[in-house]
């Protein structure tokens, strides 16, 4: 059974995803992370892939997949980590990143190597619902990958359903329609938003990201939606302490308390 399923039908709620960019701090930080995110209590962690032009992506993300672009990453470097620590993982892994990277990879390739890696699912908010549906959703089928769609507050009611047809693991609510990693609390409208998708009873599970940066913005998630997914906060982290283990411990303390980071 695919990991993603497993963790939905075995944790009915309060699920933390974290995001991290495959290459930073260091080229080799990659299993590093991932063990102590595991080992901290991470549910489910987003593997990011960096790309040159991050449009939808705040200066956080952004600063971090220029200097893991810098330092070497690539899909295949990505690819021949998460094999080296695909037995010691033990929570669902998913693969982050836009189109064209995953293009010049060629998907169908993309999508058999991240199975055999252990990859659970796989994020490209920018491929077209049309393309998936009649040219490229086969690949992550045949290769029991989960394909997980965005949402924001502004996609409207028909579009809501047709993702959720079509998604196959969980679907990613957009807090709000700014780029990542900016801070905010939940309003009245963002409020109703997630209260609208609770009453709609998708088929898939809903999770909330972009902003949420302290206990206050976690607990919201929690409480509007099945989890949450938390990036540049812990990115931040990282790039003001670059030791992993020790950072990651200190994160997840501080979560499950107060202020996480603050942003400059």
């Amino acid at each position: 059974m695919n990991k993603i399923t497993q963790l939905f039908e075995n944790k009915g709620k309060d699920i933390l995803s974290i995001f991290f960019t495959a290459g930073f701090p260091e080229l080799n930080s990659t299993q590093s992370i991932i063990r102590a995110l595991e080992e901290n209590g991470a549910d489910m962690i987003e593997v990011g892939i960096p790309y040159s032009d991050p449009l939808a992506d705040g200066p956080v993300i952004q600063k971090t997949s220029a200097m893991a672009l810098r330092n070497g990453m690539s899909i295949t470097t990505l690819f021949s980590q998460l094999t080296e620590i695909k037995k010691e993982v033990h929570i669902p892994l998913i693969l982050m990143g836009y189109l064209n990277p995953v293009l010049q990879y060629g998907i169908e390739n993309f999508c058999r190597q991240a199975s055999r890696c252990g990859v659970s699912g796989v994020i490209l908010p920018d491929l077209p619902i049309d393309e998936y549906e009649t040219i490229y959703g086969k690949y992550f089928e045949s290769n029991h990958l989960k394909f997980i769609f965005l949402i924001t507050p502004d996609t409207s009611t028909n579009r809501i359903l047709q993702i959720d047809n079509l998604s196959t693991g969980f679907i990613y609510a957009v807090s709000s329609t700014s780029t990542t990693g900016k801070e905010f609390c939940f309003s009245p409208v963002q409020i109703e938003y997630l209260n609208r998708l609770r009453e709609m009873k998708l088929k898939n599970p809903v999770l909330v990201g972009f902003g949420i940066h302290n206990h206050e913005t976690l607990t919201a998630a929690f409480g509007n939606a099945r989890g949450a997914i938390i990036g540049s906060a812990y990115l931040k982290c990282l790039i003001e302490d670059n030791k992993v283990e020790t950072v990651t411990r200190k994160f997840f303390n501080r979560l499950k308390s107060t202020i996480i980071c603050l942003y400059n």
